[in-house]
C-alpha cells in the first residue's frame, strides 16, 4: 500500500469509507457491527454505505430469525449476538446517529450504537502499570482481525497497522498498531513514544486536527497490546482551550494535566510515571503532548453515566448513552467526575 492515504483530508476520508464497504463483503456479524457503528458516528459516512449496509442488514436479519426459529447453534461470538439481537429489537431504521452538544468547555456526545456493546475488561480493577503480553488473550494479530485493517506498510522505519474501530466515538476512529508482530504489550517505551509524536507532526502537515492518544494499563486501556488511537477532530479536544491553567490560561484543569512541547521533557515525565507506578492518558497533537496522570480504573466509582474515563474523557469529552442524561448533564457535574481521578500526591513535572 502507499502512502497516498495521507496526502489529505479529503483523500483520508476517501479509504476510511471505501474500506468500510469492501467490509461488508465479509460474512460475519462482527464486521457490520463495525460498519454501523462508523456509520452511525459520522452522517458522511452513513450517506457513503447505507446502501450496502441496508442491504446486509436485511439479509442478516432474515439469516438469524431463522436460526433462531430453528434453535440453530450460533456459532458467532457472543457479544456480537447480543449487540445485533439488540439492533433487531430496536429496527436499524431507530439507531440514532451521535449526537453532540457542548457546556461551558466541555463537548457530550449522545452514542447510541456504543451503548449496546457488552462491558469490557476495561471495568476491571488495574493494579499495575505492565502485564506481559498473552499470546491467549485479545490482541491485534488475531487473523479475523485482519480484514478490519484499512492500512498498512512501513511508516518512519516501523511496521504499522491501522484498524478500524469496532465502537468509534471520534471522527475516523482508529487504532494504529506499530510493529504488531512483535507481541508488545501496552507499555510504553522511549521509541514508541519518540515514533508517535514524530508521525503526529508528520500528519498534522496534511491532515487538519490530526492526533494521536495513549491509555496506559489502568487507564481503560482494555487491550493490551501496544497500541494508539488515531482521530481527527473538525474541532479542538477540550483540553486544548485556552483558558486552561495548563495552556497559560487561568482556570485550573479539573484533573492534572501537564502541556510538553519537547519530546524528551514529556518522557523524562513519563519515565518518573512508571517508576512510581502511575496511569496515565496522553493526547499528542503535533509538536506537543498532554499528559494526566490519574488513579488506576477501579479503585474509585464511576458515576452511572459514564463507562469509565480514558483519553477522549479525561480532554474533556464525554460519551453518554441515555439521552435524557445527555440533555441533563452539566459542566460542573462533569468537572466534579474528573476531579475524581486526581492523584493524592503531586508529580513535579520540571523533576
Amino acid at each position: 500500500m502507499t502512502n497516498n492515504i495521507f496526502a489529505s483530508n479529503e483523500q483520508f476520508r476517501h479509504i476510511f469509507e471505501q474500506g468500510l464497504v469492501e467490509l461488508l463483503d465479509h460474512e460475519g456479524l462482527g464486521v457490520f457491527i463495525l460498519v454501523l457503528a462508523n456509520a452511525s458516528f459520522d452522517q458522511h459516512v452513513h450517506d457513503y454505505t447505507h446502501d450496502v449496509l441496508f442491504k446486509k442488514y436485511q439479509q442478516l436479519t432474515q439469516k438469524y430469525r431463522l436460526l433462531l426459529q430453528e434453535g440453530q447453534f450460533l456459532t458467532e461470538p457472543e457479544d456480537d449476538i447480543l449487540v445485533f439481537l439488540k439492533l433487531m429489537a430496536i429496527g436499524l431504521e431507530r439507531v440514532s446517529q451521535t449526537e453532540f452538544r457542548h457546556t461551558e468547555q466541555w463537548e457530550l456526545q449522545f452514542n447510541h450504537i456504543r451503548s449496546l456493546r457488552p462491558a469490557r475488561m476495561s471495568k476491571n480493577v488495574i493494579e499495575g502499570l505492565y502485564l506481559a503480553f498473552n499470546p491467549e488473550g485479545f490482541h491485534y494479530n488475531k487473523p479475523f482481525l485482519q480484514k478490519e485493517s484499512y492500512w498498512n506498510g512501513m511508516m518512519n522505519g516501523k511496521h504499522l497497522d491501522i484498524f478500524y474501530n469496532k465502537f468509534p466515538f471520534a471522527r475516523f476512529h482508529s487504532l494504529l498498531v506499530p510493529d504488531r508482530e512483535a507481541c508488545l504489550p501496552q507499555y510504553l517505551n522511549y521509541d514508541y513514544h519518540e515514533y508517535i509524536w514524530q508521525i503526529t507532526e508528520q500528519l498534522g502537515h496534511t491532515l487538519n486536527g490530526i492526533g494521536m492518544a495513549y491509555n496506559s494499563y489502568g487507564a481503560f486501556s482494555s487491550i493490551n497490546h501496544l497500541h494508539f488511537h488515531l482521530f481527527i477532530k473538525d474541532h479542538p479536544l477540550p483540553i486544548t482551550h485556552s483558558s486552561w491553567h495548563h495552556n497559560g490560561g487561568t482556570k485550573p484543569y479539573p484533573i492534572t494535566c501537564h502541556l510538553f512541547q519537547s519530546l524528551s521533557s514529556a518522557w523524562v515525565f513519563i519515565e518518573q510515571l512508571h517508576q512510581q507506578n502511575i496511569s496515565y492518558n496522553l493526547i499528542y497533537l503535533p509538536n506537543k503532548v498532554y499528559c494526566l496522570p490519574r488513579k488506576h480504573q477501579g479503585t474509585y466509582q464511576d458515576a452511572s453515566w459514564s463507562s469509565g474515563f480514558a483519553w477522549y474523557e479525561v480532554s474533556g469529552g464525554f460519551t453518554t448513552f441515555n439521552h435524557s442524561q445527555f440533555m441533563d448533564l452539566e459542566g460542573q457535574q462533569l468537572e466534579t467526575e474528573l476531579s475524581l481521578l486526581n492523584l493524592d500526591i503531586d508529580i513535579d513535572k520540571h523533576h
